[in-house]
């Protein structure tokens, strides 16, 4: 008889996004899907017993877990800690396999910390890995094969989203339809770790997970949900008959389509992540994100809102062109054009994104703290403003977007749910005030 094993998932967390604190606290945090669907990926004749471990949603102590394979799933800025809990695992003799952004994105960097490490998506190598574990000849590395695509998938296993803490988190009803990006831009770990290409589910899979899921508030973690302009019309008059409410990414092209946008309202988009990153047509061409029109989002935006769809804006500042002036234009346009749910970060070179080749081509990389490529530090020499400068005005940025004044004049009198946009506000005022809590928020080296 095959033996049963444990197998230890864990979601390592920074300071922000740890249990406890930071801006998505407990009652706001959805369900990820890595973990459900790795758990799904398991071989039947692999008998196993999975434990999904999330610092952002419990405390975790790694020398307290019993475990006969422990994977890990690494970003960039939680690499540190999870290669802490790795050779704790390591130091008792369970084997560690490190997957996700960070591995994909510099193996060479995560290998030494790990017994294995999975690069790319994991529906084909995750169930290899299994079996060589199983029969003692697990690899140091797995590699995502080139030409994967759901379509060549035999069968596409639901989400096991049982392995969750349903307390922990604010919805189980967490999707996807896609995955993936056609765009290359600069900054972006997506075309560098996966390609630039689309992976679409099929729409009846998406749309008899939602039913078996009863759901009828769902997001979808899809990091450009129409990535594939036929596949996201199609998936939206398949939604609309369900009488659904969701909430996902894209990218500011929708703007352009009209059909499409109004398709997405009708099948009952409330919420919308858009990547506007700057107000700038030179910082965006610095980014290579030239798709982006600078001239076209004030209709964009009027558009959105008159459908009834909050925008939860992106911006990033640090580009090569981009002045001390940068934060007040930004700032200007989410409060002229009342920006429900605007975020703000800092310029981040990940390793084995073409903006890290390039800065570290011309020694503008201060360090390789991974600790602090988080998006809220300077780890870089910006181009025409100090590091000092460019952290200091991207702070008062977040501080006065979200004063008390600012929240309602942004929220209010709008189609959007204003009790929904509201609490959003609040936790983000919470972190936007309180940087220096949650950040040792140095520039320059740490």
């Amino acid at each position: 008889m095959t033996k049963r094993i444990k197998i230890a998932f864990l979601s390592p967390k920074g300071p922000l996004y740890r249990h406890r604190g930071g801006i998505f606290r407990k009652a706001l945090r959805p369900s990820p899907l890595t973990f459900s669907t790795l758990a799904s990926l398991i071989p039947e004749d692999i008998p196993a017993d999975v434990t999904v471990y999330d610092e952002g949603v419990q405390d975790v102590d790694p020398d307290q877990i019993d475990a006969d394979l422990a994977g890990i799933t690494v970003i960039t800025g939680n690499a540190a800690r999870c290669y802490e809990f790795a050779a704790k695992f390591r130091a008792r003799g369970i084997p560690v396999v490190m997957g996700g952004p960070h591995p994909t994105l510099a193996p060479d960097d995560a290998q030494p910390h790990a017994d294995a490490i999975v690069t790319g998506y994991a529906e084909e190598t995750w169930p290899e890995l299994l079996r060589d574990f199983m029969s003692g000849s697990m690899k140091p590395r797995y590699v995502m094969d080139p030409d994967f695509s759901f379509a060549r998938m035999k069968h596409i296993p639901f989400p096991k989203r049982e392995v969750m803490a349903k307390k922990g988190y604010r919805t189980l009803n967490t999707f996807e339809a896609t995955r993936g990006c056609l765009h290359d831009c600069e900054f972006c770990v997506v075309p560098h770790a996966w390609g630039k290409k689309p992976y679409l589910k099929p729409i009846d899979h998406v749309l008899a997970d939602i039913r078996q899921m009863k759901a009828k508030k769902l997001l979808f973690y899809d990091l450009n949900i129409i990535a594939s302009r036929d596949h996201a019309a199609d998936l939206f008059r398949a939604l609309a008959p369900l009488n659904v409410k969701w909430y996902g990414l894209v990218t500011a092209l929708i703007g352009r389509d009209t059909e499409l946008l109004e398709l997405a309202a009708r099948s009952g988009c409330k919420g919308l992540l858009v990547g506007f990153e700057t107000v700038s047509k030179a910082a965006l061409a610095d980014m290579h994100k030239r798709f982006n029109d600078p001239r076209l989002y004030v209709d964009f935006v009027k558009d959105l809102q008159s459908l009834g769809i909050a925008i939860n804006g992106c911006f990033a500042f640090g580009s090569d062109s981009d002045t001390v002036e940068a934060f007040d234009e930004v700032r200007d346009f989410v409060l002229e054009h009342r920006i429900e749910l605007p975020r703000f970060a800092i310029l981040t070179p990940f390793p084995g994104t073409k903006l890290h080749h390039r800065l570290a081509a011309d020694n503008r990389i201060l360090h390789k703290d991974w600790s602090q490529y988080d998006g809220q530090h300077v780890v870089f020499q910006p181009k025409n403003m100090t590091p000092e400068e460019l952290l200091a005005g991207h702070r008062r940025v977040w501080e006065e977007i979200y004063s008390y004044k600012s929240i309602l004049h942004r929220i209010s009198g709008k189609k959007v749910n204003f009790f929904l946009m509201l609490a959003a506000n609040l936790a983000y005022r919470y972190y936007a005030h309180r940087l220096h809590t949650f950040y040792n928020c140095n520039a320059g080296m740490p």
